[in-house]
């Protein structure tokens, strides 16, 4: 079952209980991995900003 973390209402969601045109995030495997949706995506952009940061650098250097 797919789960969803709502941004609006900061709560896990299911699709048996996934509001309709929700600002969602999703789909986890896991209620936990849901719930910790923002930490994630926080996360991911903070490494990929560091890679653009390096690619940026190493396309200067030459």
């Amino acid at each position: 079952m797919p789960y969803w973390y709502n941004v609006d209402t900061k709560q896990v969601e299911t699709d048996e209980n996934r509001s309709q045109n929700a600002n969602v995030m999703g789909p986890y495997d896991t209620q936990e991995e849901a719930a910790a949706a923002l930490e994630t995506a926080a996360r991911r952009t903070a490494e990929w900003d560091e890679e653009d940061r390096e690619w940026e650098e190493r396309g200067a250097q030459e």
